[in-house]
């Protein structure tokens, strides 16, 4: 008979609560591994403002300077629900600066700031120590096979929402 794989919890009672099924979902263990690597970049950074995705949301904005908010919504693959609410805190912590285009009138250019550059390089050091604690975990003989399935899953999953629209 096959042992299901539990997981150990604060249940009532204590003892451990079995995923059943989910155990071998690999959507359910992505989402498992990404709230775990995202508390853990919070842990290291110390910040309690610090939402996940601020570091990507920055990044792609000082590689891609004067990037509008449409650009970075798919580089980030973030909707406007939620990159909205991100780049307004991040104005308002003064990290980003938003000026309206002088290409087209309905857009905004976003850029970081001085703050928002020196923000960043703290944020880049803590996401290259956290990067090595994976590449811990994960081991060196297998991070590039790990990353190319990942990136395999996010082409075939833009391949069929680009299919759907």
């Amino acid at each position: 008979m096959k042992r299901k794989k539990s997981v150990q919890v604060a249940a009532k009672g204590g003892g451990e609560l079995s995923l059943g099924a989910l155990s071998t979902y690999i959507a359910f263990q992505l989402r498992r591994a990404q709230n775990m690597s995202f508390d853990a970049f919070a842990a290291r950074v110390g910040k309690s403002n610090l939402a996940p995705g601020h570091f990507a949301i920055l990044a792609v904005i000082d590689a891609n300077h004067g990037i509008n908010q449409t650009a970075l919504s798919r580089a980030t693959d973030r909707d406007k629900s939620t990159l909205t609410p991100a780049i307004r805190t991040l104005m308002n912590s003064g990290y980003v600066s938003r000026t309206r285009s002088a290409t087209d009138s309905r857009a905004y250019e976003l850029s970081l700031t001085r703050s928002g550059k020196r923000h960043l390089d703290q944020l880049r050091a803590h996401a290259e120590a956290h990067d090595r604690r994976l590449d811990e975990i994960v081991g060196s003989a297998h991070k590039a096979q790990l990353l190319t399935l990942l990136k395999q899953i996010v082409s075939g999953l833009e391949k069929d929402r680009s299919a759907r629209r």
